[in-house]
């Protein structure tokens, strides 16, 4: 890691449950060799698991290459303190979860999926049982994965305080990836054009950027005239990752809704 590693890779989500400090990772699994080396990803498992057992997954996108990542924040994604304890988090609650590296976000997530696909009984995962989660600027590459669901047969995604989509005419988007350097694979896309039976669950910081949180409204709004079956919270008081900035009892309570969600599309599938 960078020895100029900014302040926030090093927080940790503002919630916590018992066995989290208990859950199983295996490090540094292969995934993808590129012409730079392989590419891994970590995977975290539940306290109890059973030996042999095949458990529901949570991926959490990236939408940043791991370069430019350190480049602007001192490591890489999946090595912020957010995501290991959102990993452990999702762990202790019973399914597994999986962070990665990535150089091409746009289409090594495709590589990832299909590799947890392929290899999904001997990483102790369920491959009928998997949704997705990002925030930020990595939503837009979730969006158009989940675009493409058809393919990974995907179960529910959670998207926090994210950049959506260009609607309308509007450029937000656009320019927020010109600007912070994440992919945005799904530009030109419409609302239309995810599953219509896909359970989404989306998160809104009221105090987030008017222009990230705009993106969000306009999506919410073409999400409800295609009738996609949405959960949103609007978390009033917060502000952009919350999740590790806004240590309340509202953030907590969002928390523990998105973990509903996750557990009621993944373990009751």
């Amino acid at each position: 890691m960078s020895q100029e590693q900014n302040d926030i890779t090093k927080k940790r989500i503002v919630y916590r449950i018992p066995g989290m400090n208990d859950v199983t990772i295996r490090r540094d699994v292969g995934y993808q060799i590129t012409g730079t080396g392989a590419l891994t990803f970590d995977l975290y498992l539940p306290p109890d698991a059973e030996s042999g057992a095949r458990l529901p997954a949570m991926v959490f996108v990236s939408g940043y290459s791991d370069p430019g990542f350190q480049r602007m924040l001192g490591c890489r994604l999946r090595e912020m303190e957010s995501y290991v304890s959102w990993g452990q988090l999702t762990a202790a609650s019973g399914l597994a979860a999986v962070t990665y590296s990535t150089i091409e976000p746009a289409t090594d997530i495709h590589a990832l999926l299909q590799y947890i696909r392929q290899n999904a009984a001997a990483l102790g995962i369920d491959e009928n049982r998997i949704g997705v989660w990002a925030c930020s600027g990595n939503v837009p590459n979730a969006l158009a994965v989940l675009m493409q669901q058809d393919q990974f047969e995907l179960k529910c995604a959670v998207l926090c305080y994210g950049l959506m989509l260009d609607l309308d005419g509007a450029t937000n988007v656009a320019e927020a990836a010109r600007m912070f350097g994440f992919a945005n694979p799904g530009a030109g896309k419409k609302v239309s054009d995810l599953p219509p039976n896909l359970p989404l669950f989306i998160v809104r910081a009221g105090q987030d950027n008017p222009q990230l949180n705009a993106t969000i409204d306009r999506f919410l709004a073409d999400a409800l005239a295609c009738n996609l079956p949405v959960t949103f919270v609007n978390h009033a008081s917060a502000p952009h990752a919350f999740d590790v900035l806004d240590d309340s009892a509202a953030s907590h309570e969002v928390i523990r809704q998105i973990l509903a969600f996750m557990q009621h599309h993944l373990l009751a599938a």
